[in-house]
């Protein structure tokens, strides 16, 4: 793989990581119920919103390893055992992913909420996005770490 093109990918992943950092940290003073709240209402009162926080420890986690697999690619060491085991870390991180959304939606169910479609559909896109992903790492771990030609 070209040097140029994976270190695009790897500043696309780095801007993803920021991206996705900036979100979580600036939407909860948008929702609804925290318009009016105080930082500290916002960020220790809300069980949710560290739950949310602790779950997303897997996907930076993924976009870590996404980096250096990108980075061993660079220098065409698909194959590399630090290669194959970044993969599967990335698929495992995809797995535990799927499991902190599942117990989210739980979370969400079992609480009164006006909107509950709302964060389902969410659940549902980020687990779809994580299967897809598991699957991807799990495909190219089985191929050595290489990509199908």
């Amino acid at each position: 793989m070209k040097k140029n093109y994976t270190v695009f990918l790897q500043a696309v992943v780095v801007l993803l990581g920021l991206c996705a950092l900036a979100f979580m940290l600036w939407e909860p003073h948008l929702e609804g119920r925290n318009a009016q709240a105080t930082l500290f209402e916002i960020y220790f009162k809300d069980p949710f919103l560290a739950y949310a926080y602790i779950a997303s420890i897997p996907f930076f986690a993924a976009l870590y390893q996404a980096f250096k697999v990108l980075g061993y690619a660079g220098e065409n060491k698909w194959g590399s055992p630090e290669a194959v085991k970044a993969l599967r870390t990335i698929k495992y991180c995809a797995l535990a992913l799927i499991g902190f959304v599942a117990v989210g939606e739980v979370f969400i169910m079992l609480n009164e909420s006006d909107d509950r479609a709302g964060g389902v559909f969410i659940g549902l896109i980020v687990t779809l996005g994580s299967v897809a992903v598991a699957a991807a790492a799990a495909k190219l771990e089985r191929g050595g770490g290489r990509p199908a030609k």
